[in-house]
């Protein structure tokens, strides 16, 4: 007895969510997009929607949180907090961007972007910053001197209310 095909595309068909082979579709000539590539291709680590990563992470130049981090320390060249992502723990990189939330220690050693949907709680520290309207940053936020890679001490703040309030700032 023969089954009936499965429409394409269905989850239980057998190659459902399969990415396609390399070269299928030039031999049925259709082009693919490539991928962009910036330079010399990056070690990036993905934690996906729904994953929980605790510990080290060693030698990624690029970390895209879209599920959940928590880590003492890592240190990388890029990070990217996606949407409903979240990283907790400490972390050193040359640029972030955060869409999702980041709860912990942040060092930036060039550019730290929140978007709309991001969240900055704890202490950072960053060269540039751009903070999309919507964006929060609560806590400590120092920036850092075009000639060292340390914080600078930030003079005491003065004691308001609104020091610990939510900054909102249109990008």
């Amino acid at each position: 007895m023969g089954r009936a095909p499965l429409p394409p595309g269905s989850p239980l068909s057998p190659n459902a969510g399969m990415p396609p082979m390399p070269g299928a579709a030039a031999a049925r000539g259709v082009a693919t997009p490539q991928p962009k590539k910036e330079g010399p291709e990056q070690r990036t680590l993905v934690v996906g929607r729904g994953i929980s990563v605790q510990g080290t992470v060693q030698d990624a130049e690029r970390l895209v949180v879209e599920g959940t981090v928590e880590s003492s320390m890592i240190s990388a060249k890029e990070l990217a907090v996606m949407p409903g992502g979240l990283f907790r723990g400490g972390v050193e990189v040359e640029n972030a961007e955060i869409a999702g939330t980041v709860d912990g220690s942040l060092t930036v050693r060039g550019s730290l972007t929140v978007r709309a949907t991001g969240r900055l709680l704890g202490k950072a520290a960053c060269r540039r910053l751009k903070v999309e309207d919507g964006g929060q940053i609560t806590g400590q936020l120092e920036m850092l001197g075009d000639d060292s890679s340390v914080p600078k001490p930030a003079p005491a703040p003065a004691a308001t209310p609104a020091a610990d309030a939510p900054v909102k700032a249109e990008g």
